[in-house]
Protein backbone atom coordinates (compact mmCIF):
# COMPACT_ATOMS: atom_id res chain seq x y z
CA UNK A 1 0.00 0.00 0.00
CA UNK A 2 2.83 2.52 0.80
CA UNK A 3 4.56 1.65 -2.51
CA UNK A 4 1.72 2.22 -4.10
CA UNK A 5 1.14 5.62 -2.58
CA UNK A 6 4.40 6.58 -3.14
CA UNK A 7 4.21 5.86 -7.02
CA UNK A 8 1.33 7.80 -7.04
CA UNK A 9 2.76 10.91 -5.93
CA UNK A 10 5.99 10.65 -7.91
CA UNK A 11 3.45 10.28 -11.05
CA UNK A 12 2.00 13.61 -9.97
CA UNK A 13 5.10 15.28 -9.87
CA UNK A 14 5.92 14.18 -12.78
CA UNK A 15 2.69 15.19 -14.25
CA UNK A 16 3.40 18.48 -12.63
CA UNK A 17 7.02 19.23 -13.77
CA UNK A 18 7.50 17.31 -16.77
CA UNK A 19 5.55 20.13 -19.48
CA UNK A 20 7.54 22.91 -17.59
CA UNK A 21 10.56 21.93 -18.93
CA UNK A 22 9.30 20.32 -22.05
CA UNK A 23 7.48 23.20 -22.99
CA UNK A 24 10.08 26.48 -22.48
CA UNK A 25 9.03 28.95 -24.73
CA UNK A 26 5.56 28.11 -25.14
CA UNK A 27 2.84 30.62 -24.28
CA UNK A 28 -0.34 29.85 -22.15
CA UNK A 29 -3.29 32.35 -22.36
CA UNK A 30 -7.08 31.71 -20.90
CA UNK A 31 -10.22 30.47 -23.00
CA UNK A 32 -11.35 34.17 -22.57
CA UNK A 33 -8.59 35.86 -24.60
CA UNK A 34 -8.93 33.00 -26.81
CA UNK A 35 -12.75 33.86 -27.49
CA UNK A 36 -12.20 37.41 -27.89
CA UNK A 37 -9.80 37.32 -30.58
CA UNK A 38 -12.28 34.85 -32.57
CA UNK A 39 -15.38 37.18 -32.03
CA UNK A 40 -13.17 39.98 -33.14
CA UNK A 41 -11.68 37.88 -36.18
CA UNK A 42 -15.54 37.34 -37.34
CA UNK A 43 -17.08 40.55 -36.42
CA UNK A 44 -15.10 43.61 -35.53
CA UNK A 45 -17.99 45.72 -34.95
CA UNK A 46 -19.25 43.49 -31.98
CA UNK A 47 -20.37 44.96 -28.98
CA UNK A 48 -20.83 42.76 -25.56
CA UNK A 49 -24.77 42.70 -24.42
CA UNK A 50 -23.86 42.26 -20.88
CA UNK A 51 -21.36 43.22 -18.24
CA UNK A 52 -20.45 41.56 -14.89
CA UNK A 53 -21.87 42.35 -12.18
CA UNK A 54 -19.31 43.44 -9.84
CA UNK A 55 -17.99 45.72 -12.56
CA UNK A 56 -21.50 47.86 -12.43
CA UNK A 57 -21.23 47.70 -8.66
CA UNK A 58 -17.82 49.08 -8.68
CA UNK A 59 -17.73 51.29 -11.85
CA UNK A 60 -15.01 49.73 -14.38
CA UNK A 61 -13.27 46.39 -14.57
CA UNK A 62 -11.53 44.34 -11.64
CA UNK A 63 -7.91 44.15 -11.36
CA UNK A 64 -6.63 40.55 -12.17
CA UNK A 65 -5.49 40.38 -8.58
CA UNK A 66 -8.89 39.95 -7.64
CA UNK A 67 -10.28 38.18 -10.23
CA UNK A 68 -6.97 35.57 -9.56
CA UNK A 69 -9.00 35.90 -5.63
CA UNK A 70 -12.30 34.86 -6.79
CA UNK A 71 -10.96 31.96 -8.64
CA UNK A 72 -9.03 30.38 -6.11
CA UNK A 73 -11.86 30.86 -3.69
CA UNK A 74 -13.84 28.92 -6.59
CA UNK A 75 -11.27 26.41 -6.52
CA UNK A 76 -10.75 26.01 -2.93
CA UNK A 77 -14.64 25.39 -2.84
CA UNK A 78 -14.61 22.57 -5.54
CA UNK A 79 -11.34 20.81 -3.38
CA UNK A 80 -13.42 21.44 -0.64
CA UNK A 81 -16.38 19.46 -1.75
CA UNK A 82 -14.57 16.64 -3.84
CA UNK A 83 -12.40 16.16 -0.39
CA UNK A 84 -15.96 15.68 1.99
CA UNK A 85 -17.16 13.29 -0.70
CA UNK A 86 -13.87 11.27 -0.73
CA UNK A 87 -13.62 11.08 3.16
CA UNK A 88 -17.39 9.89 2.72
CA UNK A 89 -16.02 7.02 0.66
CA UNK A 90 -13.15 5.95 3.14
CA UNK A 91 -15.51 6.03 6.70
CA UNK A 92 -18.10 4.59 4.20
CA UNK A 93 -15.95 1.53 3.55
CA UNK A 94 -14.54 1.45 7.19
CA UNK A 95 -17.58 0.99 8.43
CA UNK A 96 -18.84 -1.75 6.00
CA UNK A 97 -15.05 -3.52 7.38
CA UNK A 98 -16.11 -3.26 10.23
CA UNK A 99 -19.79 -5.03 9.76
CA UNK A 100 -18.12 -7.79 8.07
CA UNK A 101 -16.00 -8.66 11.12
Amino acid sequence: MKKKVILGILLIFLIALVPLFALKDAEFGGSDDAGSQVVEEVDSSYEPWATPILERIIGGELPGEVESLFFCIQTGIGVGIIAFIMGRFVERRKWMNKEEK
